[in-house]
């Protein structure tokens, strides 16, 4: 019988300063604009430089970060297109999604409340990420029962893009957590009706409200 190895089971340095500073810029303990050091991250995330800067340099791949030598890295703002793009695309997703499940609507509506739950427990409790989280596992579920593997790929793509807008729109925008689990909740109630326009209008003006929350922002 063979056992794991260290290297198997536990992250290099590299990958822990890569996961402590992603989730700090998803989560927005680093806003856009921020410029910080390679030395204030490795102390933050108990690491040396040299690991540092190889997790700045997948970053900035993912078009978090912008390098500037012996200054440091500048977070990304989230741009105006970049908005726009993301609605977009989640548009055409969603909404195709939304159609293709109509016909299994009441094994969905399950899966869905049990999010919602989770929702407004995290939003009780003052948890923005995990509100945050159980929002885009909202979301998700829609796309993943529709059962179209890619389009399901393409929109876990957009994941990251999407936690740190809704991150800095449920901390930023007051009252919008309530007025998204309203609209999920409506979502749930259209899924109880025989109409399906009524499923597809929510839906969309879901993403059509989340787009003007996220336009404010800026």
């Amino acid at each position: 019988m063979t056992h794991p190895t260290a290297s198997s089971t536990v992250p290099s340095a590299a990958e822990r300063a890569y996961r402590h500073l992603k989730r700090a810029i998803l989560e927005q303990v680093y806003p856009g604009g921020s410029l910080i050091s390679e030395g204030e991250i490795a102390e933050a995330a108990g690491v040396s430089r040299t690991p540092v800067r190889e997790a700045l340099l997948r970053l900035e791949t993912e078009g978090l970060v912008a390098l500037y030598p012996k200054r440091g890295a500048l977070i990304r703002p989230v741009s105006a297109r970049e908005i726009a793009d993301v609605i977009e695309a989640r548009r055409l997703v969603e909404l195709h999604a939304a159609e293709r499940v109509w016909p299994r609507r009441a094994e969905l509506k399950a899966d869905l409340s049990r999010w919602l739950t989770e929702m407004r427990q995290a939003h009780a409790a003052g948890d923005v990420t995990a509100l945050m989280a159980a929002d885009r596992a909202f979301h998700a579920t829609v796309v993943e029962a529709a059962g179209n593997e890619i389009l399901a790929e393409l929109y876990h793509r957009l994941r990251d893009r999407q936690l740190r807008m809704g991150e800095a729109s449920f901390r930023l925008s007051p009252g919008w957590a309530e007025v998204v689990l309203a609209e999920h909740a409506g979502q749930l109630a259209a899924l109880d009706g025989e109409d399906p326009k009524a499923w597809l209008d929510a839906v969309g003006a879901h993403i059509d409200n989340a787009a003007t929350v996220l336009r404010t922002l800026r």
